[in-house]
């Protein structure tokens, strides 16, 4: 899972440092958590601080691919040949 915190951040002209003190956490913390595997309620606050919804805190998917819904492979979808 890709998160956009940090270009959400820049996008707002904050720090990662400034975001952690809205979420009353420490940075590493905050680190930590888009690094791994947050929870739903730290996406929600960190959406809320960032004035965003939580589906804006994730990278979009590049058009030309899909995502296997079995095994979760993503594939690159190309134009045929004419």
């Amino acid at each position: 899972m890709e998160l956009r915190v940090k270009e959400l951040c820049k996008e707002k002209g904050l720090q990662m440092q400034e975001l952690a003190d809205k979420l009353g956490i420490t940075r590493i913390t905050l680190t930590r958590n888009i690094s791994g595997n947050p929870t739903i309620s730290t996406l929600e606050n960190i959406a809320a601080a960032l004035g965003v919804s939580v589906p804006e805190l994730f990278a979009p998917q590049p058009t030309n691919t899909i995502t296997c819904p079995k095994c979760g492979t993503v594939l690159e979808v190309k134009e045929r040949d004419k």
